[in-house]
């Protein structure tokens, strides 16, 4: 009995560390295909920083910020229950830092929105999961 009791704590000590929901790491494009981010672990969060972007895009991005490419675009994601990150999403175009909310739709989407004034303001996109090289130019 006492092994049964020890093996119970252990699974439940594994479930409790177990991370919530599922990964958003990896490669996104926007819809417009314009943008490619990259999300991975930075220290306790996750960011999205861009990997590719289209000439478009990036002469766009230019009055927020020099060299789009290499920019993060998403920092301080961190697990707001299954599926649900909440963090900072940085809009370029407009210079502006705003609230932002990943919702992972299922392997292959996610919603991003990205909300300003205090909430009252949201604009959200769907991201597919990008494979393979970027789109041509």
């Amino acid at each position: 009995m006492p092994h049964f009791i020890a093996t119970l704590s252990a699974l439940a000590l594994a479930a409790a560390q177990a991370p919530p929901g599922s990964s958003i790491e990896g490669r996104w494009i926007n819809p417009a295909k314009s943008v490619i981010i990259a999300i991975a672990a930075c220290g306790e969060a996750q960011c999205g920083t861009v990997e590719w972007a289209s000439a478009q895009a990036q002469a766009d991005a230019r009055k927020g910020t020099p060299n789009l490419i290499g920019t993060a675009l998403l920092t301080d994601l961190m697990p707001k229950g299954p599926d649900n990150w909440r963090g900072r999403l940085f809009v370029p175009d407009q210079r502006m830092n705003v609230t932002a909310k990943i919702q992972r739709l299922d392997d292959s989407k996610l919603k991003v929105t990205g909300c300003a004034v205090g909430g009252l303001i949201c604009d959200s996109q769907t991201w597919s999961r990008s494979e393979g090289p970027p789109p041509a130019q």
